[in-house]
């Protein structure tokens, strides 16, 4: 029965209940984490220096991130917009003799009615670079589809099509004083379905890899951007003597802002060709999101809201759609590309009672208010997160022996 004697001769401790405040920081790279299991630095594990016990509260402390960000992305399927040649220009009807133009109209005539889609480049644009870039955009995706049509029925007229520079009619001019983009044809009447069902299904083929989480009733799409609600935008005709004009200044030198008119070519004899043009509803907007969140698994303290989007539940309940603890840190994006941004103090914090008894490994998530991941590319960035640790304490009674001697002095 010895085996179950307990007494011992070292007694534990008593615990005083008394603790130390002590604050702890960790310093965590993006690079700091498994690239070959994580390839997006967006969402990621990393295990702790040490075990960090009776962890009372977490916080955000200081952070700096890259603004190399792209407001248009494939990832966030807003690259693409969808637009119809409605009735096309036929020089027939203008009393023009061109072959290469008949061949061009037959091609729009044999497509009509169906939708052209006009794809850009990933990255961040300045307005007038988004101006320059959806007119050649605009105009290659017609170009495709005409190259297509000569090289199968008059073959000999593809050279002299691509040396005139295939199709050139539309314009995208930017009205400096409205913001607002204006768009343009030079000889055909045009529309831009927005609420196209592209847009719904996927405009890209692969654009279904990288699905939102949440469906988002504002940024739809790459027109939402451009200042297009999700109404068909129809366009305006303008006669000679009326054509579109930006009276503060010139949009190209020496124009006096007479952004949209004819080609010579078209005109034939007859100098009142129609134009068609529209202005989008409003304002372009080229910053992207505000914000982004930061997810810590087991640390989320914030309550958060998820975008409008028009289903039966929004449709037939007066109730909100959230999520509760859906993340630890709410961060701003205070800069444009390409700069780096650097801020502390995000606000919210972690606390836990009773304090937690281990952490040693975080798993973290950034991520857009839709879902969507944010993209850092092969940019690092960092965060420096504050643990408050209780230390405890050991009782310590002090016994004093005074020595007469002393005791009498």
């Amino acid at each position: 029965m010895s085996r179950f004697n307990v007494s011992t001769n070292h007694p534990i401790i008593p615990n005083a209940n008394e603790y130390m405040y002590e604050r702890q920081y960790v310093s965590i790279h993006s690079e700091d984490r498994n690239v070959l299991r994580f390839p997006n630095s967006a969402e990621f594990e990393v295990e702790l220096p040490q075990d960090y016990c009776n962890v009372q509260a977490v916080r955000l402390e200081s952070w700096t991130f890259p603004a190399n960000y792209n407001t248009f992305s494939l990832a966030q399927n807003n690259i693409a917009i969808v637009f119809e040649i409605t009735d096309p220009y036929n020089p027939g009807d203008w009393m023009v003799d061109n072959p290469l133009l008949a061949i061009v109209a037959d091609a729009l005539f044999a497509y009509k009615g169906q939708q052209f889609v006009a794809v850009i480049e990933e990255g961040f644009y300045n307005p007038f670079q988004m101006a320059t870039e959806l007119t050649n955009r605009l105009n290659n995706a017609v170009s495709v589809y005409i190259s297509s049509y000569i090289s199968e029925r008059e073959p000999q007229f593809l050279t002299q099509f691509n040396l005139a520079g295939g199709y050139n009619q539309f314009v995208v001019a930017y009205n400096e004083v409205g913001q607002k983009l204006w768009f343009g044809n030079k000889s055909s009447n045009f529309v831009i379905p927005n609420n196209s069902a592209l847009y719904l299904n996927s405009i890209l083929k692969d654009a279904i890899c990288f699905r939102q989480q949440y469906p988002d009733f504002l940024n739809w799409g790459l027109p939402s951007y451009l200042g297009f609600t999700r109404c068909i935008s129809t366009t305006t005709v303008a006669n000679n003597g009326s054509y579109p004009r930006f009276f503060y200044g010139d949009v190209i030198p020496g124009d006096n802002g007479f952004w949209l008119v004819p080609d010579a070519e078209h005109l034939g004899n007859n100098a009142a060709i129609p134009v068609y043009y529209l202005e989008a509803p409003n304002k372009i907007n080229l910053m992207g999101n505000a914000y982004f969140y930061m997810e810590i698994d087991g640390m989320n303290t914030i309550d958060e809201l998820i975008p409008f989007a028009v289903n039966s539940f929004t449709t037939t309940t007066n109730e909100t759609s959230s999520v509760v603890k859906s993340a630890f840190a709410k961060i701003a994006v205070t800069t444009t590309p390409i700069a780096q941004w650097f801020d502390y103090n995000a606000g919210p914090s972690k606390v836990y009672n009773p304090p937690a008894e281990r952490i040693r490994r975080l798993k973290l998530k950034l991520r857009y208010h839709d879902g969507a991941l944010v993209e850092f590319g092969k940019f690092d960035f960092s965060i420096l997160l504050e643990f408050v640790l209780f230390r405890p304490q050991q009782r310590r009674d002090y016994k004093m022996f005074v020595p007469e001697s002393i005791a009498n002095n």
